[in-house]
């Protein structure tokens, strides 16, 4: 398992080892002992798995604040996904700065998400699969989001109008949100 840093402190890619031959292939998702090895420390309690059936479904930016945020390990299962996280540690070097990579079920990229960022990701297929795991249980108290468009934070997603749930239709800009860690 290789674990790359980003740009962004404490924000990782991870590329596992992928064994394959001609039935197929065999990858370690996770290891807790291989990441606490090199000095990442998580313990996950939570594993979700979403379905996304069209191209350019945008699901974020999303957060969750104060002693309920949570650490991610995303990655992508099935077709592909722009994911992008944006540090929001008001504290932090690398403020409203955001990092994206593409995942997909080809190259089994992750992405490692500390606490303290909004996540969100872009279909760039048609039918994804996308999980993750976090650190945290899910609060619905502390949900909250950003507008995926915020010009605050710029985030280049490649689409002008991606589909959007309700909820991410409605988001606040990150001058109006809520952002407590």
């Amino acid at each position: 398992m290789k674990v790359i840093e980003t740009e962004i402190k404490d924000l990782y890619m991870i590329e596992p080892q992928v064994f394959g031959d001609n039935r197929g292939w065999f990858m370690e998702s996770w290891s807790q002992k291989k990441m606490e090895e090199v000095g990442l420390f998580y313990n996950f309690v939570q594993d979700n798995h979403s379905f996304s059936a069209i191209k350019g479904t945008l699901r974020g930016l999303h957060f969750q604040k104060g002693s309920s945020s949570q650490a991610k390990l995303v990655r992508c299962v099935r077709g592909a996904v722009l994911d992008v996280a944006v540090d929001l540690r008001k504290n932090s070097k690398t403020y409203k700065k955001w990092v994206g990579c593409v995942l997909s079920e080809e190259n089994k990229k992750q992405f490692l998400i500390p606490r303290g960022f909004a996540h969100g990701f872009l279909t760039l297929t048609d039918n994804v699969e996308f999980v993750y795991k976090a650190d945290n249980y899910y609060d619905p108290q502390a949900d909250r989001n950003i507008i995926w468009n915020d010009e605050e934070i710029n985030v280049d997603w490649g689409i002008e109008n991606p589909i959007l749930s309700e909820k991410d239709k409605k988001a606040p800009k990150l001058s109006e949100s809520d952002v407590d860690f």
